[in-house]
């Protein structure tokens, strides 16, 4: 069976610097939901890319020059995944001519923070803001104790890895007070030109229980970017060629690593026994094969704590 994972390393394994590749899934993945569905109030919007040629010749440049990007992205060790993809994106939107402002903060007048333009881009007769979203969230649909009753799938059953937030909740944020910021007179005070439209772009992946039948969820992208999640005794029953486990900054793209980079099956279980005898974080695994001289993602998936299944069921969502 193809992965995304597999088309993103045809079209993108000769590409050797992390942030360039971050740059390139962040321009070309699919868009975690799907822009057309009524939930979203038409608020969905999608990076334009006009030019697929064209943005291979330059991606691959930068490839081989990569020192700007990675001057413009200011890459340290408190950096947030959020911030880092929000980075990546201006460098893109820079380099189009497009990009009027990027983190662009509105305040009142008792100098408070209101809320922050992500991207203020030139379009036609005015302005365009983007807000950037990039998620990871774990399905899991609560059971109904009495059997009785069928609960509907919905975006509230996407959930945080840490429990504490959904994707439902996430989009009601940037839909309902985000997008809004224009409206607001110190945003008018602010920006003198108009603003003719505000959007969401949402990417990420999404993880599903692997012995679950996948399930249809209205707003979901028939395409989108997923993979699975296991509980750490589930895990350790899986035939396992190398993992790689991945840390924040490497969220995004597929990964593609050394031969020597990678962990053997006993290597990643006691990395993972460690984790967890200290710390309930989920922990982002990348399942590599040998492709050549490298090793490349053929699937990912969060391992959670053997207790996060009934932790979730005990969220009222």
């Amino acid at each position: 069976m193809n992965t995304y994972q597999d088309g993103f390393h045809q079209e993108w394994s000769r590409l050797t610097d992390k942030h360039v590749r971050a740059l390139a899934w962040l321009l070309t993945s699919p868009d975690l939901l799907d822009k057309n569905s009524a939930i979203w109030w038409h608020q969905i919007g999608a990076i334009d890319v006009p030019n697929p040629e064209k943005l291979r010749a330059w991606l691959f440049a930068l490839d081989a020059h990569p020192t700007a990007l990675h001057e413009a992205l200011k890459i340290h060790k408190f950096l947030r995944l959020g911030h880092y993809a929000e980075d990546l994106l201006a460098f893109y939107f820079n380099h189009e001519g497009l990009l009027f402002g990027h983190g662009v903060q509105v305040h009142n007048a008792k100098a408070e923070t209101i809320g922050e333009f992500d991207y203020l881009l030139f379009a036609q007769g005015g302005l365009l803001h983007l807000e950037l979203a990039t998620k990871f969230y774990l399905f899991h649909h609560p059971q109904d104790a009495s059997h009785l009753t069928s609960v509907a799938v919905s975006v509230y059953d996407y959930l945080g890895p840490n429990l504490n937030d959904s994707l439902g909740a996430k989009m009601q944020k940037i839909l309902q007070r985000q997008l809004s910021l224009s409206e607001h007179d110190a945003a008018k005070n602010l920006i003198q030109t108009k603003i003719i439209a505000a959007r969401a772009i949402i990417k990420g992946w999404l993880f599903y229980r692997s012995a679950e039948p996948r399930q249809l969820v209205p707003g979901i992208g028939l395409n989108h970017c997923q993979g699975f999640w296991w509980t750490q005794a589930e895990f350790e029953q899986l035939a396992i060629p190398y993992a790689l486990r991945l840390e924040r900054l490497q969220w995004l793209a597929p990964a593609q690593v050394g031969v020597d980079e990678v962990m053997d099956k006993s290597l990643i279980i006691d990395l993972l026994h460690r984790h967890f005898h200290a710390d309930s974080t989920p922990v982002m695994v990348a399942i590599m094969k040998k492709n050549g001289s490298v090793m490349q993602e053929f699937c990912r998936g969060m391992v959670v704590p053997n207790n996060w299944p009934m932790k979730a069921n005990q969220l009222i969502r």
